[in-house]
């Protein structure tokens, strides 16, 4: 007979209900060890996830007249509802075609039974703790409990709503795949291995964090990537295991040499063909189970102008495309500033048409270009963020049409000229040309500076604010590596697919990565 689903205490006139033993109730709850009695189990569960609503106990029997007991608990919002009671149903088949005739079945049987043959499920496994079975409930298993045994069996029956695999948000494009990652991390991985088919994929798991108990996950191809940077990238992921990692974002600051440098050391991707390609080159990536992005690590700074797109078109067109990332790269960080070294302390090197056409433009302007130009920069910054914050439909009628009444009606106020404010506008728009944001965050981070140390010293001030810039970028690593290698220090087998794309042919016969490890016939190894 079935006992109802709400009452989670055994019968006191059972057969097999345990005795009351107040010394061994004791010893089996300052244990860590499931406890051989059922009510012991059953009272250290109940301690563990108080006032959880949605945990489901369910107390049940089986063999001849239900006089072995047991108990199955599970969260009713992870579980699939058809598995709830699979196990015992199952159970009760072997109970009767397996383990013994009906009249004969013992505890000892089904420790036998589980012990050396398992059960009809291929994720059911064995637990000998409570914290291994908590654990387990947590991660959407149903779990049981047998009276007379001191472990327990589950078997996985999450099933959690998940998003389906869609086009890159973040990282669209015209020709390729059109598939991008989720937030399983299981399934991504799975991803990985269906496109990548080789056993030197290697994928390492830990949990991470004390309450979260987030599944984290990094991958390399063995043999290519770097065995130093290997054995530094693992010495720093031991140190965050408790740490609460909420998305792969969070590994950033673990993974960077610099903290305080505002050019990032890492890259971040939600395409496949990305991904596969870094572990090609040598790079380690990282996921957290329900983030859709993977973190590609180390970075180098020429490929935060790089997308999966340029090896899919031909060299001319791809090196074109290369190059104006990087003008836009220059654009959205000098514009502003010289536009106000120019205007303010040499202007003399202005065209003298287009000079008395910006002192024009500037006549009424009750502001010096500095402060024009960081106000509207402000506007502009303002826009951006709202745009992004707003729901999607609102959010792009916002900024254009923001953009636009905002820049007229500071022009008619004679707040800003016409030319600061195609001057900000190309700035945002050669910003958005860049096709890692992180990277774009660096350059609205530096520009307003920039700004500032233009108005005071002028073309001086921007001149060594390059120079300074270029010499943290000549000495920043990530995880050891140059951050500008194959500019400084000067490869030219790493150049070539630095600033402008060669042909496949010769891409694909010599590889980018200069890390590749390769057993000679002497037993050498040779790059």
């Amino acid at each position: 007979m079935r006992k109802n689903p709400n009452d989670n205490s055994l019968p006191p006139s059972h057969p097999s209900a345990p005795q009351t033993d107040p010394a061994s109730a004791s010893e089996s709850l300052n244990s860590n060890a499931i406890s051989s009695r059922l009510e012991d189990n059953l009272r250290r569960i109940e301690d563990y996830f108080a006032n959880c609503k949605d945990l489901k106990i369910f107390p049940w029997g089986y063999g001849p007249k239900l006089e072995q007991t047991a108990f199955s608990v599970y969260f009713e919002t992870l579980i699939k509802p058809d598995h709830k009671n699979y196990l015992k149903q199952t159970l009760q088949n072997l109970v009767a075609h397996e383990i013994g005739p009906a009249t004969t079945v013992t505890v000892d049987n089904l420790i036998d039974f589980f012990e050396n043959d398992g059960v009809a499920s291929p994720s059911a496994e064995l637990m000998e703790d409570m914290d291994q079975a908590v654990k387990s409930i947590l991660d959407g298993e149903v779990v049981i409990f047998f009276n007379g045994w001191n472990k327990a069996t589950g078997y996985v029956a999450l099933d959690v709503e998940q998003r389906q695999a869609s086009e890159p948000i973040t990282e669209p494009a015209v020709q390729g795949p059109h598939v991008s990652f989720i937030e399983s991390l299981d399934r991504n991985i799975g991803v990985i291995r269906s496109l990548l088919k080789s056993p030197n994929l290697k994928f390492e798991f830990f949990t991470a964090g004390q309450q979260s108990q987030r599944k984290v996950s990094y991958g390399y191809l063995d043999g290519t990537v770097n065995p130093d940077t290997l054995s530094d990238f693992k010495h720093r992921m031991a140190k965050i295991d408790k740490e609460e990692i909420l998305e792969v974002s969070y590994l950033e600051e673990w993974i960077g040499d610099s903290r305080y440098s505002p050019f990032p050391q890492v890259r971040y991707t939600e395409r496949p063909d990305t991904a596969i390609t870094a572990l090609l080159d040598g790079k380690i990536i990282a996921m957290v189970n329900g983030s859709p992005s993977m973190l590609i690590c180390p970075g180098n700074f020429a490929e935060f102008f790089m997308t999966s797109e340029d090896y899919y078109y031909r060299t001319i067109f791809s090196s074109l495309i290369r190059l104006i990332r990087v003008a836009a790269f220059i654009i959205a960080l000098m514009l502003p500033s010289t536009y106000i070294a120019l205007s303010t302390f040499h202007s003399e090197l202005i065209p003298t048409v287009l000079l008395l056409a910006i002192l024009n433009t500037r006549e009424g302007i009750p502001f010096p270009a500095v402060i024009e130009a960081l106000i509207m920069e402000f506007f502009f910054e303002l826009l951006r963020e709202a745009g992004i914050r707003l729901p999607r439909p609102i959010g792009s009628a916002v900024s254009i049409v923001g953009a636009l009444v905002i820049g007229q009606a500071a022009i008619q106020s004679q707040i800003s000229s016409p030319v600061m404010v195609i001057v900000v506008a190309l700035t945002g728009i050669a910003s958005f040309a860049l096709p890692q944001y992180n990277m774009a965050i660096a350059i609205r981070i530096l520009r307003f500076p920039l700004m500032i140390i233009a108005a005071t010293f002028g073309g001086l001030g921007i001149m060594v604010s390059f120079i300074l810039i270029y010499l943290h970028l000549a000495t920043l690593t990530s995880l050891g590596q140059p951050y500008l290698s194959s500019i400084a220090p000067l490869d030219i087998n790493r150049l070539r697919d630095a600033i402008i794309v060669l042909p496949q042919r010769v891409l694909l016969h010599s590889p980018r990565n200069r890390h590749l490890h390769k057993k000679t016939s002497e037993g050498k190894k040779v790059p």
